[in-house]
């Protein structure tokens, strides 16, 4: 058996606390989803102003990234480049999620919408950063 480590919703409230904090820094209204490693929603805020189809947006792309364990703008790359089978795949290929990853592991995922998808991207990273946690997975 292996244990592993896994988001509480405590760790949740911090990203989400520092995800807020980095949109509204930026005048940004926007909707922060936060998805465990199975891709189910712990956290969802949407912020005043954020438009209402951001609601159903940034949890997909949060989903997205603990799935794939990969970042969503990596799923839109893929259909991007012309592998449009990839729009086949139940994950959302939109920037904007990020992985939520700590010792080499990915434990969910972080996803934003509401503004440019690379605007969106900023503020999940800033939400992970929040937990010493990082986006990337070890290569």
């Amino acid at each position: 058996m292996k244990t592993r480590l896994t988001l509480t919703l405590e760790d949740a409230k911090k990203i989400a606390a520092a995800a807020e904090a980095e949109a509204l820094t930026r005048n940004w209204n926007v909707t922060i989803a936060i998805c465990d490693d199975a891709g189910q929603l712990i956290w969802l805020q949407r912020l005043d102003g954020a438009p209402p189809m951001s609601a159903l947006i940034a949890p997909e792309k949060a989903r997205t990234c603990a799935l794939a364990r990969k970042p969503s703008k990596a799923v839109e790359d893929v259909v991007n480049s012309g592998r449009l089978a990839a729009l086949r795949m139940p994950v959302l290929p939109l920037e904007g999620g990020e992985m939520i990853v700590y010792e080499g592991e990915c434990l969910g995922g972080v996803g934003v919408s509401g503004v440019k998808s690379s605007e969106d991207a900023i503020v999940a990273r800033a939400g992970i950063a929040a937990i010493g946690a990082g986006w990337e997975l070890p290569i």
